[in-house]
């Protein structure tokens, strides 16, 4: 899991590596566009959590029939919702791009990209959800060769159709990548031979197994959406009060801070599957000393990433930009994100945890106040009441993820979602 999520970290930096190379309008749009965009992979993530805690409790209940059906059933629901991402995508790229405060320069030359990359909604929510349902089954390999499949072909992509076709040649290249690791997984799901194998039958319309995953899915969407969608209002901020230079720095930091946070996010996304297996077969006591030595571990990692980051971010950020402006901002939102990266870690094992168990309600709720209620009202306080700019903006984040840390610690020891039963 922590190589599949590596992997998927690495479409976001090799995207920005390559539209580095093209200004800062460049790469203004895509942080904009990506900032945008992790609505739909909020969506994606719910849906996959949904999806991942059912087929979790199946297969600890010895039920592989009923861990594929919930998962054919995950796959209805993601069509009906990606049909409509796409669409609205597609019409109001433009718009969207201006809402996030972009130039008229930025907005003429991204829309083209936002227009392509929710044009791919469908494979950006099937590869996340296709995964969370191997993953649910324990097969936590075939996730990660998905991919690399996915990954890789992206690499190749890349750079040639950037060279041909400018900005949206990195849109054309990410969307093909995924669309081949959705090839390979659906293949797999069919024609394979896992513990999760797909028949016609699992697709006939279930309205009790879609409305349980409904159930546990929309608020984990909205948890997602929540934590996204402030991150969406920082990035305003950042655009607004420091301007294309610190927009871009901002979104090179961010880019670096999701390659080391989604490893660790593998390694929650396998806390929540030992602990809903654990759970499904009455081993309650096993699936919590499961997620606490996760937690541990991954403290330990992202303490080590936190030095990094403390250290080197010059260097990090030189990698991606030589433009003076625009390394300044990314190497001060670098430090500042990465100042509280332990306390990253154990929120995510946490927060995974209670989601793994079907207890989607209580992080959503610790979501809601961490960054709605404290790190969106701090980050305008900062960067315009005292008018720190984008500085500000960017000290809020470390503040919330922290407070988030420690609330979804709390919650967790206090065990009732040992009760939950889906």
């Amino acid at each position: 899991m922590i190589l599949e999520l590596s992997l998927e970290s690495v479409f976001a930096l090799v995207d920005i590596f390559f539209v580095g190379k093209l200004g800062q309008n460049a790469i203004a749009s895509v942080g904009l566009t990506e900032s945008v965009i992790t609505i739909v992979y909020s969506i994606a993530i719910g849906l996959s959590t949904g999806a991942g805690a059912v087929v979790a409790r199946r297969i600890g209940e010895k039920n592989a029939d009923g861990a594929a059906h919930a998962g054919a059933q995950s796959l209805i629901i993601a069509f009906i919702i990606s049909a409509v991402l796409t669409v609205t995508g597609m019409i109001y790229a433009g718009d969207i791009l201006g809402l996030m405060g972009a130039s008229k320069e930025v907005v003429a030359d991204g829309a083209i990209f936002t227009r392509i990359m929710f044009g791919g909604s469908l494979v950006i929510i099937l590869i996340f959800l296709i995964n969370g349902i191997f993953r649910g089954a324990g097969n936590a390999a075939m996730a990660m060769k998905s991919l690399w499949i996915a990954s890789l072909t992206n690499i190749i992509l890349c750079p040639i159709l950037i060279h041909f076709f400018g900005l949206k040649g990195a849109a054309m290249a990410t969307v093909t990548g995924r669309t081949s690791g959705v090839i390979y997984q659906c293949y797999h799901l069919i024609k394979g031979n896992g513990i999760v194998k797909f028949t016609a039958s699992h697709f006939n319309f279930d309205s009790p197994v879609i409305k349980t995953i409904i159930k546990i899915a929309w608020p984990a969407t909205l948890q997602f959406i929540i934590s996204s969608g402030s991150w969406i209002v920082v990035a305003r901020l950042v655009a607004e009060t420091g301007g294309t230079a610190a927009s871009a720095g901002y979104q090179v930091a961010i880019r670096n801070v999701v390659f080391f946070i989604l490893p660790a996010w593998g390694l929650s996304n396998a806390a929540a599957t030992l602990l809903g297996q654990n759970l499904g077969a009455k081993e309650i006591d096993r699936a919590e000393k499961s997620v606490m030595i996760t937690a541990k571990y991954n403290a330990i990692f992202m303490g080590i990433v936190m030095v990094v980051f403390l250290l080197f971010s010059s260097p990090i950020i030189n990698i991606f930009t030589k433009d003076v402006a625009v390394v300044k901002f990314g190497v001060q939102a670098l430090q500042i994100f990465g100042s509280a990266y332990i306390f990253y870690g154990i929120g995510m094992v946490m927060t995974q945890a209670l989601n793994g168990a079907g207890d989607t309600k209580t992080p959503t709720w610790i979501n809601f106040v961490c960054f709605w209620l404290i790190q969106i009202p701090l980050a305008y306080y900062l960067s315009e009441k005292l008018d720190m700019k984008a500085t500000g903006a960017f000290i809020s984040i470390p503040i919330a993820e922290t407070l988030l840390a420690l609330a979804a610690w709390y919650y967790f020891k206090k065990g009732k979602w040992k009760e939950v039963k889906i």
